[in-house]
């Protein structure tokens, strides 16, 4: 194998055209530069330069080496500064899997991330539940971000981040005849048409479970898994729309209300999901802070006794 160091050599006097010159240039003595360059000819078993005079001149062989060993020269110090950026934890691909209902919380966070880390590719896949943990057991993603029941760890394998819980929220055109205020009991809200996302969401299964616990008999108009269904419904005075925290409805002239039953808000455990059996580099670390920190912006939540949906 070349020794780079020699090859440098080679190319530094090349470049100079002086064995002093070169030998100031690399910060080594006379002798070792000459002696270097002879262990470089040996090697190669070429002869790459000819004394005239006070200067040494490249060889044809010397010059036909010299732009290939050039590029060999800028390629290695390129790895090198590569290594190093990998080394500092500034530069890789963050792999993320997200809900839809999510990506459109996240995306500005997306945004000021990008700025911090510039070296940082974002990678986004949609997944919910059990797909988030077979992603992250495949090593296809770093961080899955869901509801804790949609992932059902064991935290044998898998570890969590409490992110700023999500709560059931009843929208509904300004002037429909639900009751004011910005809670509502869950009664008030199954005496309306409903706009309901579909049974496999895990917050609707929270819903239809606090409506059999209460013995309430919901009037389902819709079952939809695009909330701008649900949303513009809502808009046009069809009903009562039941969706998350997360669900971004400023595109929308609607009143919201938070969902109580018994007092208290509905509400789902929302986390960050890893593999522990990976060391996670430290762009996914630091973007699971930043995480933690723009939902405490987006759902400021008070801290209230939550309610979960009976097993």
């Amino acid at each position: 194998m070349m020794d780079l160091r020699r090859l440098r050599t080679y190319v530094t006097v090349a470049t100079l055209g002086s064995v002093s010159k070169a030998a100031q240039s690399l910060g080594i003595t006379q002798p070792a530069l000459s002696r270097q360059i002879g262990e470089l000819q040996r090697e190669l078993d070429i002869k790459l330069f000819d004394r005239v005079g006070r200067t040494l001149a490249l060889t044809p062989e010397g010059e036909q080496l010299l732009g290939e060993c050039r590029n060999l020269l800028d390629h290695a110090q390129a790895i090198g500064e590569r290594v190093k950026a990998i080394g500092s934890g500034n530069s890789g691909v963050l792999r993320l899997a997200v809900a839809s209902l999510v990506t459109e919380t996240v995306a500005p966070l997306l945004h000021r991330y990008a700025q911090s880390h510039p070296a940082v590719q974002v990678k986004l896949f949609e997944a919910v539940g059990a797909e988030v943990l077979n992603l992250l057991w495949r090593g296809e993603i770093h961080l899955g971000v869901c509801l804790l029941r949609s992932v059902q760890t064991d935290g044998r394998d898998f570890a969590t981040q409490p992110l700023q819980p999500v709560e059931l929220v009843a929208a509904c055109q300004p002037t429909f005849p639900l009751k004011k205020g910005k809670r509502v009991r869950i009664q008030d809200v199954v005496e309306h048409p409903l706009l309901l996302f579909a049974s496999a969401f895990s917050v609707r299964m929270t819903f239809d479970a606090v409506c059999r616990m209460s013995q309430l008999t919901p009037d389902v108009m819709l079952e939809s898994n695009a909330p701008s269904n649900l949303l513009a419904l809502a808009e046009g005075g069809h009903g009562v729309a039941v969706i998350t925290s997360l669900v971004q409805t400023y595109r929308y002239r609607l009143r919201k209300a938070r969902i109580t039953h018994d007092g208290k808000p509905l509400r789902e455990p929302f986390v960050i999901v890893w593999d522990k059996r990976r060391t996670l580099p430290s762009y996914a670390n630091e973007f699971s802070a930043m995480l933690a920190m723009h939902m405490r912006q987006v759902l400021p939540i008070p801290r209230l006794k939550t309610i979960h949906r009976p097993p």
